[in-house]
């Protein structure tokens, strides 16, 4: 039947993280004790603050269509957010407001990219950012990094990258699947191969900005010469808990934050009204309302990084935020284990699925093919299990 669908979708590479997802859940309800550790979505509630803002909302009727680029009250608070922990001097006509920073992403991509343009990607990377880009005829150009360099790319190796056809750089910070954070020193240091080259734009990804165990965070936007060539994307998914309530925004120059709206006006137009409203106090309330969720986090990431360093073949860095570690598995290819062969990230993968009941993702997904991402986002009960399940099956 694939005749009759566009060659566009044909060629569209299903999302690994949710697919792993979807599989997990499956075995689950066939009655197998699955821990499924694939899913980037925090185990917490949305605090209480923002639920209330959203009934508040609802009581006063906010129940139309929204402007296409965001509530104006919600665009001064992002602004006041980037102002507050970023230190950037945004206008409200240089932000979007989507359903989600994927949507954010999928706007760039689509107003930004021309058949043939090359986006360098640092790897490892965010699972959609290689299709979106394909899709938006874009060509992705990934830099390959390793648990040895912290999975940061260098200055020297983002030069090499960079080719007469290169129009943009993306990346996260911190990092999903990796976890990595980059310094302020290390950005500069990028940012001075970038001033050579003023045509190309970067997309900084910082929706894991609060869950940050560095205690430190620097948007590239924020360095000399690089802020009206930035695109900075967040959003309150991980943060604040809220991954359902799909809402992302951008800050860019006024020019592109125009096309990222005439796009979105096309297809789903505003963003959801309620959530909307109660994104207004997420953003207005200072970031130390997440240390306790934040705290959490650090002390899984203690727990995971320490129990996993305790299995003979696994290499791991100690990643510095978001809710990932990112474990260099290559040792164990070309092994047999208990009569499976292990020949890359994908069987190793589906070998845990299959022997220890624990569900992660192949790091090929990612753009690099000798890791797994395992997401913390569970309690430290169930990671403790899950570990243990991992180091008997591989023993």
């Amino acid at each position: 039947m694939n005749n009759f669908l566009s060659d566009r979708i044909n060629k569209l590479s299903t999302s690994q993280t949710l697919a792993m997802a979807a599989l997990a859940r499956e075995l689950k309800n066939q009655g197998k004790d699955i821990i499924s550790l694939s899913l980037g979505e925090p185990d917490f509630n949305t605090p209480d603050f923002i639920k209330e803002a959203a009934k508040k909302a609802i009581d006063e009727n906010y129940s139309t269509y929204t402007p296409v680029e965001g509530y104006a009250e919600l665009k001064e608070a992002i602004c006041r957010k980037f102002k507050r922990d970023n230190n950037l001097d945004y206008k409200p006509s240089n932000i979007v407001v989507s359903t989600g920073a994927k949507q954010s992403l999928y706007n760039i991509a689509q107003v930004m990219i021309n058949e043939g343009d090359e986006v360098i990607l640092p790897a490892p990377y965010w699972v959609s950012y290689y299709e979106i880009i394909k899709m938006s005829g874009g060509i992705p150009v990934e830099v390959p990094t390793s648990v040895e360099s912290d999975f940061k790319i260098t200055p020297a190796q983002l030069e090499a990258a960079i080719t007469p056809k290169t129009k943009m750089i993306w990346y996260s910070s911190p990092c999903n699947p990796s976890g990595s954070v980059y310094s302020r020193e290390e950005l500069t240091a990028l940012a001075k191969v970038l001033e050579k080259y003023p045509n190309i734009f970067i997309v900084s990804d910082e929706i894991y900005e609060h869950i940050n165990f560095s205690g430190t965070f620097c948007s590239v936007a924020s360095i000399p010469g690089m802020f009206d060539r930035t695109i900075t994307v967040n959003g309150v998914a991980k943060a604040f808990a809220m991954t359902g309530w799909r809402i992302g925004y951008i800050g860019a120059p006024e020019f592109i934050a125009k096309a990222c709206t005439k796009m979105q006006g096309q297809v789903t137009s505003g963003a959801n009204s309620i959530a909307q409203r109660a994104t207004i106090a997420a953003v207005d309330a200072d970031p130390s309302v997440l240390n306790g969720m934040v705290s959490a986090f650090k002390g899984r990431r203690d727990l995971v990084v320490g129990l996993i360093k305790e299995i003979p073949g696994l290499k791991l860095n100690t990643p510095e935020g978001a809710f990932y570690v990112f474990p260099d598995v290559s040792s164990y290819f070309g092994k047999t284990l208990r009569g499976t062969t292990i020949n890359n990230a994908d069987d190793f993968s589906m070998y845990l699925l299959g022997e220890a009941n624990v569900a992660t993702v192949t790091g090929d997904a990612f753009g690099n093919p000798n890791c797994i991402r395992i997401s913390y986002a569970t309690s430290e009960e169930i990671l403790t299990e899950a570990i243990r399940r991992i180091k008997e099956v591989l023993a």
